[in-house]
C-alpha cells in the first residue's frame, strides 16, 4: 500500500468519527501559530495524514534576485517625454513595502477581502479537492491586488466531510461545507510581486477545532523554546462582500521562510521524509525529490544530505549519538522533543505509521539541510491534532503507544489504539532513535520548557487575550452560517482545553 493509499485508510477512520457532525466542525484539530520573526512563505496541508507534493506551491523562491532588482532601479531620475520637469513619484503601496511583521502581529485580527466572478467561485466549489487556481482580487486595509490566484487547500483529512463525492478516500465532488481552508497566490500571473514580503497566503478553516487555538498555541510553544516554526494568527476572511468565516492564518515554511530562520537559508527542504528510512536504506532520490521544497528546479544535489544519512547509518549503536551530535545540534534537538512530548504532537515525525506501505514512515514535519554549517534541523509543522482533549475517536487513530524513548516488541511493527493500526517505536529508527542519547538535554529542556513558555503563567493570558480577540468572530461565523461550531460549544472546547493542559503540566 502506498503513503496515498495510508492516508485514505486514515480518511475512513476519521470519517467514521466524523460522520455524524458532518461539515458542522464539532471536533478537534485546527491550524495556527504564533510569535514573530522576518520573513517567509511556502507550505501546505492540514490534515492528519501526508499528502503528495504540491509542485505548484513548491516552485522555488527568489527573494534575493527580487532585492537585487529593486536595489539596481534606475539611479537617473524620471523626465517627461519632453525633457521637462521630472515625473511626479508614484508612492509604493503598504504590501509592496511593509514587513511580514504586520501581517502576523498578534495585537490584530485582521481582514482580508477577496473578490471573485460568479464563474470562477463555482469552479472552486465544484471541485474543491483539485486544488487548481483561479483568478481572483485580494483587497487589504483598502489597498488592492487586481489579479491574484485563489483555490481550496488540503488534504483527504481536510476534506472529509466537507465534499459530496461518494469515495471518502479520494475526496471529490462539490463543496459541502460552509468553509474550507484556502490559498492565495500573490504572484499569479507571473510578476515578482509580494504582499507583506510573502508569495503565498494561507488560510486554514480549522473545521475540526472546537478551540480554535491549537496550532496557534502550539506554533508558539514551538517558537518560544527557539525551534524553527510557522508564525500564525487569525483572521476575517470576506468573500464577495460576504463574511466567509474565521481562519487560522499561517505562515508558508519554504525558501522565505527558511532564510529568515536560519544563517544559511539556501540549503534544502525536505517535507515529511528523511534521508534515512527505518530499515536504515538511504531514502531513493527520486522521493527525495518528491519531498524537497527548495531548490527542486535548480538541479539539486542530495550529496549533503546522504552524506548525513550515511554517517548515521554506518555509525554503530554506540557511536550513534556521538554522531548525530556533529549533524543536529543537541539542545535544539531536545527541545523540539520537550515541546513534542507535552503538547503531545503524536501526529507527528515520531508516530511512524506502518500502514501497508513499503516501509513505516512518520510525517507532520519539515527536515531542512543548512548547508555552509552542514546542520540539520527539526521544523513543526501540522499541529492540527495537538493537545488531544477527549481521548476520543481521533487519539485513538494517531496516538503514540510509548513513552519517549520506550521501545516496545523489540521494534517489531505492533498493534494500538482503538482503531487497531499497526506503528513502530519511534526510537527503533535509526535516526530518530539517535536522539535518545541527548538524554540529559532532553530532561533540561523539558524543565526549562514546564517553567517558562508552557506555564499557567505563560500560557493562560495569552489563551485570554485570544478568546477576547476572536469571540466577535466566532459569534459572526456561527450567524453567518446557520450551523457549525456554536459559541456555546467554542467556550466549552476552551474549557476542556484549558483542563487538558493544566494536566499535562503534571508530571
Amino acid at each position: 500500500m502506498s503513503t496515498r493509499n495510508a492516508i485514505h485508510l486514515l480518511a475512513i477512520l476519521l470519517v467514521i468519527a466524523l460522520t455524524a457532525a458532518g461539515c458542522s466542525g464539532q471536533d478537534s484539530t485546527s491550524t495556527s501559530a504564533d510569535v514573530p520573526t522576518t520573513d517567509a512563505s511556502e507550505v501546505d496541508e492540514d490534515s492528519s495524514a501526508p499528502d503528495g507534493a504540491d509542485s505548484e506551491d513548491s516552485e522555488p523562491d527568489s527573494g534575493e534576485a527580487e532585492d537585487a532588482e529593486a536595489e539596481n532601479a534606475d539611479d537617473a531620475e524620471p523626465t517627461g517625454d519632453d525633457g521637462g520637469d521630472p515625473e511626479p513619484e508614484v508612492a509604493e503601496a503598504n504590501y509592496q513595502v511593509g514587513d511580514s511583521e504586520y501581517l502576523f502581529d498578534q495585537e490584530k485580527l485582521h481582514t482580508f477581502e477577496i473578490e471573485i466572478s460568479e464563474e470562477n467561485l463555482a469552479i472552486l466549489d465544484a471541485e474543491p479537492a483539485a486544488e487548481e487556481y483561479v483568478e481572483a482580487s485580494l483587497t487589504f486595509e483598502g489597498e488592492t491586488l487586481p489579479a491574484v490566484g485563489l483555490r481550496y487547500k488540503g488534504s483527504v483529512g481536510a476534506f472529509v466531510g466537507c465534499t459530496d463525492g461518494g469515495n471518502p478516500f479520494d475526496p471529490s465532488g462539490p463543496k459541502s461545507c460552509p468553509k474550507l481552508s484556502m490559498k492565495v497566490k500573490i504572484n499569479w500571473d507571473g510578476s515578482e510581486e509580494t504582499f507583506f514580503g510573502q508569495k503565498k497566503l494561507q488560510f486554514h478553516a480549522a473545521n475540526l477545532d472546537t478551540t480554535l487555538m491549537r496550532d496557534r498555541l502550539g506554533y508558539h510553544l514551538f517558537r518560544e523554546m527557539g525551534v524553527a516554526a510557522p508564525r500564525s494568527t487569525h483572521a476575517r476572511l470576506m468573500i464577495n462582500g460576504e463574511f466567509a468565516g474565521l481562519f487560522a492564518f499561517v505562515e508558508q515554511v519554504d525558501g522565505r521562510f527558511t532564510r529568515a530562520n536560519f544563517d544559511d537559508g539556501k540549503g534544502n527542504l525536505y517535507k515529511d521524509v528523511w534521508p534515512l528510512d527505518i530499515n536504515g536504506e538511504l531514502t531513493p532520490e527520486d522521493r527525495l525529490l518528491e519531498g524537497l521544497k527548495t531548490n527542486e528546479k535548480d538541479d539539486p544535489s542530495f550529496a549533503l544530505t546522504y552524506e548525513f544519512a550515511t554517517a548515521v547509518a554506518e555509525a554503530s549503536p554506540e557511536d550513534r549519538t556521538a554522531v548525530m551530535a556533529e549533524w543536529m545540534d543537541a539542545e535544539s534537538v531536545a527541545a523540539y522533543l520537550a515541546v513534542d512530548r507535552t503538547i503531545p504532537h503524536d501526529d507527528g515525525p515520531l508516530h511512524v505509521y506502518c500502514l501497508g506501505s513499503p516501509t513505516c514512515e512518520s510525517h507532520n514535519f519539515y527536515f531542512y539541510e543548512e548547508t555552509k554549517a552542514r546542520k540539520m534541523h527539526l521544523i513543526a509543522w501540522d499541529l492540527d491534532n495537538a493537545f488531544p482533549a477527549d481521548g476520543g475517536l481521533i487519539s485513538g487513530v494517531i496516538e503514540i503507544a510509548d513513552t519517549w524513548p520506550e521501545i516496545t516488541d523489540d521494534c517489531a511493527p505492533f498493534t494500538y489504539g482503538s482503531f487497531g493500526l499497526q506503528q513502530v517505536s519511534a526510537a527503533c529508527h535509526p535516526l530518530i532513535g539517535a536522539w535518545a542519547g541527548f538524554d540529559a538535554e532532553y530532561q533540561a529542556a523539558l524543565d526549562e520548557f514546564h517553567e517558562g513558555p508552557f506555564s499557567a503563567a505563560e500560557v493562560d493570558p495569552l489563551l485570554d487575550a485570544w478568546t477576547a480577540q476572536i469571540e466577535d468572530a466566532v459569534k459572526e461565523q456561527f450567524e453567518a452560517f446557520g450551523e457549525g461550531l456554536t459559541y456555546e460549544a467554542w467556550q466549552a472546547g476552551l474549557e476542556k482545553f484549558r483542563e487538558s493542559l493544566e494536566t499535562r503540566r503534571e508530571r
